[in-house]
């Protein structure tokens, strides 16, 4: 069956994916032709190297670089770190006319990672008061969204108000006009107060969603309140009887599954890489899986391309610099087929 019988984007429209949610600071240890800090405790690390982060804003690169359209709606801090932001972002050729800035001087979330061994990192976060949770309903344009095919929601941008309320908005309206919704669920516990609000409003958009992306825990948080313990394939049904289109759940070096709303399943696993990090992932996989997607590839080539690209990016030591072209994913493909055999990939 051909993918676009699956989900079908309006291709009228201007943008194929708007982004709403997270962006941060990530600052790594330095791993460059200069400086070389090995794996070690993050207390002993000297130089850090400054990059874009946040999982929504490494996704807007990502699909960038695989030559869509994206726009991001969201909130930087009024400095000169949000200023970065913006200007990374416009480098890229991301649309940045829908960003905000804080107005009670909130600041940008800082991170500072610990690379302790190819299998071991782990994130130091500074994000008190953070600039991005400071969306509002008032930053969410009904013109702008509906210039887009889709609209990507970061679930982060649910922990607090007012980005809770904004999020809710923009998904009201994007329904209203034909946006596609896809809702990463990207789990930070660092935001959140307890577990029955992740469920309430986790649940809340992913009813409301197309396509939804997440692990396996993610959707345990997001099911708590529905029907706890659920199987994948109980997850499955249960999301596509709320009218997801695709839902797809992550098991991570175990590999991920994409279900179809006709009750096909799709499996993936991980290319083999020596990693530098434990995380990036994630974002690469979105956006090589979305890419997919949108040129109306077949589930199976959505999600090796997108495992590729996942595996591109644990080898990286950043989350945003590093994503790769399409080329790029093309070629690292064929290279792991040579070494490891034609289906490595696919379960």
């Amino acid at each position: 069956m051909d993918i676009l019988s699956y989900i079908k984007f309006d291709q009228s429209k201007e943008f194929d994916l708007l982004l709403l949610g997270r962006v941060a600071i990530d600052f790594n240890p330095a791993y460059n032709d200069q400086v070389k800090e090995e794996f070690k405790p993050l207390k002993k690390v000297h130089m850090f190297e400054k990059f874009v982060g946040g999982s929504p804003a490494n996704i807007a690169v990502g699909v960038t670089k695989h030559g869509m359209k994206a726009g991001f709606i969201g909130t930087v801090s009024d400095d000169q770190f949000g200023e970065y932001v913006i200007d990374y972002f416009n480098e890229q050729g991301i649309d940045t006319s829908q960003i905000s800035k804080a107005q009670h001087g909130e600041k940008l979330g800082l991170t500072f990672t610990e690379m302790l061994s190819s299998k071991e990192s782990n994130i130091l976060m500074y994000r008190n008061q953070a600039a991005d949770l400071q969306l509002s309903v008032d930053d969410i344009d009904e013109d702008y969204l509906k210039r887009s095919k889709a609209l990507l929601i970061s679930g982060t941008a649910l922990a607090e108000s007012p980005s809770r309320e904004a999020v809710i908005k923009a998904v009201m309206l994007a329904k209203r006009n034909n946006v596609k919704i896809i809702f990463d669920i990207d789990y930070r516990a660092y935001n959140w107060k307890n577990n029955d609000d992740i469920s309430i409003y986790y649940s809340m958009i992913a009813k409301e969603s197309d396509i939804i992306m997440g692990s396996r825990e993610e959707f345990d948080l997001t099911e708590k309140l529905i029907q706890p313990n659920m199987s994948d394939n109980e997850s499955a049904a249960f999301w596509h009887s709320c009218g997801a289109e695709i839902v797809v759940i992550k098991h991570g070096m175990k590999g991920s599954t994409a279900y179809t709303a006709d009750q096909q399943q799709f499996s993936i696993k991980p290319f083999p890489v020596e990693a530098r990090k434990g995380f990036g992932g994630g974002d690469g996989y979105g956006s090589g899986f979305l890419y997919g997607l949108f040129e109306g590839w077949e589930i199976i080539d959505c999600l090796e391309f997108g495992s590729a690209e996942a595996s591109m990016m644990v080898k990286s030591n950043n989350c945003s610099d590093s994503l790769p072209t399409t080329q790029e994913v093309k070629d690292f493909i064929t290279l792991e087929k040579e070494i490891y055999g034609e289906m490595i990939a696919r379960i």
